[in-house]
């Protein structure tokens, strides 16, 4: 599946390569201990321990409950999947067995694989680090299929995310639509290139109204309700001409407020069907790793060609949103292909550092702004020398990850 790039609280510390991928050792000489058992209910999950030793750790799932499940053990920013088993019907157990690193992570189940999940608790693995054979194919099918599952929670997150936003859009609840808008498109932002694959789909998700009019589409998605929930003062301009962003323009009645929410509901509920489909199971499985890390490399373009602008959320000023978002959804894509590019040599482990460092920086910067838990200030009170700051940042990110793909290909 190709990934290409549209024009256009502090981010979570993700800690890279906390799984798999990492070494030389045969995956059949690593010892397992017994099985930890999960069961999981449409209210609860529960997990006979919360701890581990490092090697080969085995979930053994049960769903209890009345709805299908799914079963996760994400990183310790709570956002990377390390390991996921989902479609577990009702009275059905599945096995889960992975490869643990030393570090803290949490476990967590989603019955009805939709919304953030319960029963969401830490878990910890202890002991010593693990090395496995990272020329091993069936990690580099592990490593795709961890990032399909990563995918499938974010849009599973998005769908009731966008309920909700619409449902007070629809409404009338302008100040609780406003507070929604930028945390809904967080989950969308994380996998922007995922949706642009697919033809019309994120233009009426996403596109900006100077995109629509240009290629003469009808204007709707997220940046439509914008419009309506920040309507623009007289002496706003549009971003390319001078024409008063004002002119000819009228809010949406009741209405037409509910055309354009249930549109948003569903193209984000076909986006939803296509993830979990064979189709894009395919894709995936097609572009192998490469695909991967290209979608690394297509989100930080997201940010470098359109959010740096602040054109992306021209009415609302909530760039940084989905600058972070993009920026977390890169990073989770480097995490899965980095112990390939470390393998490649001395080459790749400096490319790696650069990348690392790259990240740590972005974010740091990133940080003296807000945070998506906490919110982010508006992005028309940052400085020039604020904008120029965070460009030089991706800049410097993006030299070094443009060539992840190729090098990971070697």
């Amino acid at each position: 599946m190709p990934f290409p790039s549209r024009s256009l609280g502090a981010l979570a510390g993700v800690t890279l390569g906390a799984i798999v991928l990492a070494g030389c050792v045969a995956r059949a000489d690593l010892e397992s201990a017994d099985s930890i058992a999960v069961t999981s209910t449409d209210s609860t999950c529960e997990v006979s321990t919360d701890e581990a030793t490092s090697g080969t750790v085995t979930f053994e799932i049960t769903n209890a409950g009345s709805q299908t499940t799914e079963f996760y053990l994400l990183a310790d920013d709570g956002l990377r999947i390390v390991g996921e088993v989902e479609n577990v019907a009702p009275g059905v157990s599945r096995t889960l067995t992975l490869v643990a690193q030393p570090g803290d992570y949490y476990t967590v189940c989603k019955p009805g694989m939709l919304g953030d999940g319960v029963g969401k608790a830490a878990f910890t693995v202890s002991g010593e680090a693990v090395t496995v054979d990272a020329e091993d194919a069936e990690l580099k099918q592990q490593a795709v299929e961890l990032y399909a599952a990563f995918v499938k929670d974010q849009v599973g997150q998005l769908v009731p995310a966008v309920e909700e936003f619409v449902a007070a859009y629809e409404a009338g609840d302008d100040e609780t639509a406003r507070a929604l808008f930028p945390l809904a498109r967080a989950f969308y932002e994380r996998i922007e290139p995922v949706a642009e694959a697919l033809g019309d789909l994120d233009p009426r998700i996403d596109y900006r109204e100077v995109d629509a009019v240009a290629e003469g589409l009808d204007w709707t998605g997220f940046h439509r309700i914008e419009k309506d929930l920040w309507v623009p003062a007289e002496d706003a301009l549009n971003s390319d001409d001078v024409t008063p962003a004002w002119q000819d323009w009228a809010p949406s009645t009741a209405a037409e407020r509910a055309v354009f929410g249930d549109l948003l509901i569903a193209d984000v509920q076909e986006l939803y069907e296509y993830v979990h489909s064979d189709a894009f199971a395919e894709d995936l499985a097609a572009q192998g790793i490469a695909g991967i890390s290209n979608g690394a490399i297509a989100l930080l373009d997201e940010v470098a060609s359109g959010k740096i602008s602040g054109e992306e959320d021209w009415w609302s000023g909530t760039d940084l949103y989905d600058f972070a978002a993009n920026v977390e959804g890169s990073k989770m894509a480097f995490s899965l292909v980095r112990d390939f590019a470390l393998s490649s040599g001395e080459d790749g482990e400096e490319l790696v550092a650069q990348i690392d460092a790259g990240y740590a920086a972005l974010e740091t910067e990133l940080a003296r702004f807000g945070s998506l838990e906490d919110g982010f200030v508006s992005y028309g009170e940052l400085t020039d020398a604020d904008r120029r700051d965070l460009s030089d940042q991706i800049n410097a990110l993006a030299e070094p990850l443009s060539q992840l793909t190729v090098t990971i290909l070697e």
